[in-house]
């Protein structure tokens, strides 16, 4: 093959600009080279004149010394040496490929850690055997280069390919997550930890005012991200589901129960999963024709897509795998396949506290308010969904139903099974961190303040608790002056000179200092 029909030189590709013209290799000029049905990688590697190995956001860029030969098998090589094992892309490269072909690498070079990492990716991946015998002799070498992505923390030894099969998931559920410079900084800061900071010393009152506050202001917000503005009655319903999270074992009956609780008038929501198409997006406001801006899993392919999804929860729950990094997998692969009709987003975040609680992340009585945090970031948690679900409609045939809803005509499921996680995985550390460090934080002092300020009220008045929390609420609304209605009427008995007093403490016990 000429260097042209898989390396490829570039500047600008696929409308990302390269850091400096080079060779596209690797993952992405077999992509390109194959033309397969997938989506590009986050990170694309290069071979650069220049000799300096660096990487950033987007690139991986080598050095000359690192270009491959022309074969499919020497990028293949590269590929999984410096860029990971990406399952999406294996299966679609498996699909078009014959199995003659991979025997031949195989038995070309049988001792090769790459070639076997190939052929155990064919049989687990395709679900079949290669006629190629087993290997007799070499040491185990683990799938997962944990140097590269995160990896199982218990592997399972494949005796057949002399393989640690240390994969982080099931055949119908395995998203990978890539190390990086963030998410190695967040678990070196044991964020766990840091919780346990925040909160030793608090009296026990003040726990648990915190962990009710949270729990309403994270169910709000929940509902606030997606467009609904709940009564209280609705809200403080689902903050108690939150509360109980980790509590109960995440199977399908769970789910159900948890959108019953959602959905507050079913009679216009078809319950339970999906048995149509979905998608999310807008539909023209002339013809009604659907607009996605992200196409949910095939309904036919939801029971088994959920099925692999819990029993990979469960796998990671017993291996000890990573809470965080588990929970970014579990709840973004759930609302990507959007199981259900409505209720997915609120549930989507509801898995995130149900992982975390149940892997003891969280400290005991307290839950990360993560959609309060979620709220504060939204747009960076549209630019992440975006990340995974725009690229994605090239690869998605689909035509309008007479309901205008969506029906996918091709094969989906693989999209859903195999993604990366990893800017998944670095938001919600970013959320969980801003979760500890900041609101958290923000309610305590709040509510010390509260205390402070109704110890003075108290002592000088002798006030109802009921007429304090309305006093001090007035205030908060009116920038800590008291309106001349709330004079008048509410607190008529109250002096003009009590009320410059009352407005002078209120000061301050609540202006920051």
């Amino acid at each position: 093959m000429s260097n042209k029909q898989i390396s490829q030189l570039i500047s600008i590709f696929h409308g990302r600009t390269a850091p400096e013209q080079g060779n596209l290799v690797g993952y992405g000029a077999l992509i390109e080279f194959l033309k397969l049905d997938l989506p590009m990688p986050l990170k694309l590697a290069i071979i650069s004149s220049k000799r300096r190995q660096y990487e950033n956001d987007n690139w991986l860029v080598f050095t000359p010394r690192h270009q491959p030969q022309e074969t499919i098998y020497d990028h293949l090589v590269f590929a999984l040496k410096y860029e990971g094992i990406n399952l999406l892309f294996f299966k679609k490269l498996f699909e078009q490929i014959s199995a003659d072909t991979i025997e031949k690498w195989i038995t070309n070079e049988p001792q090769s850690q790459y070639s076997r990492k190939i052929w155990f990716l064919f049989e687990w991946l395709m679900q079949k055997n290669l006629s190629v015998p087993d290997l007799k002799e070499g040491n185990y070498i683990a799938l997962i280069d944990e140097g590269l992505q995160y990896a199982n923390t218990i592997s399972y030894n494949s005796s057949r390919h002399r393989i640690k099969d240390n994969l982080p998931g099931t055949f119908d559920f395995c998203p990978l997550i890539h190390k990086t410079v963030k998410l190695e900084k967040y678990i070196a800061e044991d964020l766990s930890n840091k919780t346990d900071a925040v909160i030793s010393g608090l009296r026990k009152d003040i726990l648990l005012r915190t962990s009710a506050f949270l729990l309403l202001k994270d169910s709000k917000a929940s509902f606030t991200i997606e467009g609904e503005n709940p009564t209280q009655n609705r809200a403080v319903r689902w903050g108690r589901a939150i509360g109980q999270a980790g509590s109960k074992p995440l199977n399908k009956e769970e789910l159900l129960r948890l959108q019953q609780i959602i959905i507050e008038n079913s009679r216009f929501v078809q319950m339970g999963y999906r048995t149509e198409g979905g998608f999310v997006g807008e539909h023209d406001r002339t013809t009604g024709e659907p607009i996605p801006e992200h196409i949910s899993a095939r309904w036919q392919d939801i029971e088994k897509l959920m099925e692999g999804l819990m029993n990979t929860a469960r796998q990671m729950e017993e291996s000890k795998y990573h809470p965080v990094l588990m929970a970014a997998e579990i709840a973004f692969g759930f609302v990507f396949i959007h199981p259900f009709v409505d209720g997915n987003g609120r549930l989507h975040r509801y898995l995130i506290h149900h992982l975390l609680a149940k892997m003891k992340f969280t400290p005991q009585g307290i839950i990360f308010p993560v959609s309060a945090a979620i709220l504060e970031r939204i747009d960076d948690y549209r630019k992440v969904l975006e990340s995974y679900s725009y690229p994605l409609l090239e690869f998605i045939e689909w035509k309008k139903t007479p309901k205008n809803n969506v029906e996918v005509l091709n094969d989906t499921i693989d999209y859903y099974r195999y993604f990366d996680a990893t800017l998944f995985a670095e938001f919600l550390f970013g959320s969980i961190d801003d979760t500890i460090t900041k609101i958290i934080p923000g309610e305590v002092a709040y509510l010390q303040k509260y205390d402070a300020m109704k110890a003075w009220i108290d002592d000088r008045f002798q006030m109802p608790d009921k007429m304090v929390a309305l006093l001090i609420r007035f205030l908060e609304q009116n920038n800590g002056s008291l309106s001349k209605r709330a004079k008048e009427k509410e607190f008529a008995a109250i002096t003009d000179d009590e009320v410059t007093d009352i407005e002078d403490h209120f000061k301050l016990f609540f202006e920051d200092k």
